[in-house]
């Protein structure tokens, strides 16, 4: 069985990298995809559409043009990994959660034991809690190969 994974959510470590080391390792046909995860290049998203009067709408433009490709690659996955860090508040990762959700996109949650309480509905709605990369490979090694 063959895999479109999206992993959304945080951008500031290499969680992403050894996901798909796990993966590769259990011998897993995954096809992974992501959002930008160059944060200034994210940022710069919709300025080449043109001058705007302050930041609000600049962030307004970055974000429906970063949409365009998070809605596709969410749309086509079969799986969305959620992460969740510790060092920034990731709202379009709680975002991506609720759109999973209203889709009806199964998805995981992957983050520390210190989000629980802040993250109750994303969880609620989730196929599963994970508090490693492990524990996802693992449950992706059951889905594919069980």
């Amino acid at each position: 069985m063959s895999f479109n994974l999206y992993l959304s959510g945080e951008i500031h470590t290499d969680w992403r990298d050894e996901l798909q080391r796990g993966a590769l390792a259990a011998g897993l046909d995954i096809v992974f995809t992501a959002p930008v995860t160059d944060h200034p290049a994210s940022d710069a998203a919709g300025d080449h559409l043109g001058e705007t009067p302050n930041a609000f709408w600049r962030d307004h433009q970055s974000a429906k043009v970063n949409a365009i490709r998070t809605r596709t690659l969410i749309e086509k996955s079969d799986f969305v990994v959620v992460r969740f860090g510790d060092k920034y508040k990731q709202w379009n990762a709680a975002f991506d959660a609720g759109y999973c959700a209203a889709l009806g996109k199964p998805y995981v949650t992957l983050h520390d034991e210190e989000l629980i309480h802040p993250l109750k509905e994303v969880d609620a709605a989730a196929q599963g809690w994970c508090r490693s990369v492990e524990q996802v490979v693992e449950t992706l090694r059951y889905v594919l190969t069980a």
